[in-house]
């Protein structure tokens, strides 16, 4: 989708420079109320300050959906943000699940400032920022969180890729340990035409998380075009019950990918590790263009 702002106007936007050099900016959503985060020309998230439950990105809402069927509405959670973006996630768990507890690791904390002074988070939320590598936090949270977390969000970007060590068998072993026995993982996967890298993403999680369905619009999930792909495993079994009403929650028009056709998705297909692990697809320089 082309995205074209006034020029001006972003460059007097509030910015930020970011440890690899880019540049963050802080610019109103054109194409919806709200604010959108930018980073090296890529929108990487939106917020409504005024209405925190307005997903506006395809793929934020569709995890918002699977959010809505953990526990029991309106049930408190604990959860793990790997990725800060503009805090979009944990807003709305905060808003919608009053009482949440909230952990966000992201690794520039520059992007946190700016974020926190452009887009206060709401007074009474329970969410701690941690600043470091998404991984090397991961392994040493808190001990009490170990083994409890409702649900962890991966949702890591460089620019427009996620970095290799967060794609691998290793990684996400480490993630399932956070987990509570029921808990679930949300993984944003970002890919094109043939959907290479995304089936191996899925071989992956599924290496570790033995439950798993796919979220995506379907033209991206028949690699027709890049998009993103939402994993979402477990090691619990996932209720059915969710399929349906994951399918009436949209963005339409959606499409929900388990049991054999996630066979047939992966099929010859293996498991990323360490030592062969790269960084997601680049998006075309046209898909953001402004």
């Amino acid at each position: 989708m082309s995205r074209k702002r006034d020029g001006d106007a972003e460059a007097s936007a509030p910015s930020t420079r970011l440890s690899d050099g880019s540049i963050a900016r802080v610019v109103p959503s054109p194409y919806t109320t709200g604010w959108e985060l930018d980073v090296a020309g890529t929108p990487q998230s939106h917020v409504d300050l005024d209405d925190p439950t307005h997903l506006h990105f395809e793929y934020i809402a569709r995890m918002g959906a699977v959010i809505d069927r953990l526990k029991l509405p309106g049930q408190p959670l604990t959860a793990v943000h790997l990725g800060a973006g503009a805090l979009t996630l944990p807003r709305y768990i905060a808003w919608t699940r009053p009482g949440s507890r909230q952990q966000v690791v992201d690794i520039e904390p520059a992007l946190v400032d700016l974020v926190r002074a452009e887009l206060p988070l709401p007074s009474g939320a329970s969410i701690r920022v941690r600043i470091g590598d998404a991984r090397a936090v991961l392994g040493r949270l808190p001990v009490g969180l170990v083994g409890t977390v409702d649900l962890l969000v991966s949702d890591v970007f460089a620019g427009a890729q996620t970095p290799a060590h967060l794609t691998s068998v290793e990684f996400y072993r480490a993630a399932a340990a956070v987990l509570a026995p029921d808990g679930v993982l949300l993984v944003n996967v970002a890919d094109g035409p043939g959907l290479r890298y995304a089936r191996r993403q899925v071989a992956t999680v599924r290496e570790v998380l033995p439950n798993v369905i796919v979220l995506a619009e379907v033209q991206v999930l028949k690699g027709r075009r890049f998009g993103n792909l939402v994993i979402a495993a477990s090691a619990a079994r996932l209720p059915t019950a969710w399929l349906p009403r994951l399918m009436a929650a949209g963005p339409h028009p959606a499409k929900v990918a388990e049991g054999a056709e996630l066979d047939a998705f992966v099929a010859g297909v293996s498991a990323t590790t360490d030592a062969d692990a790269t960084d997601s697809p680049a998006p075309s320089s046209s898909l953001f263009d402004r």
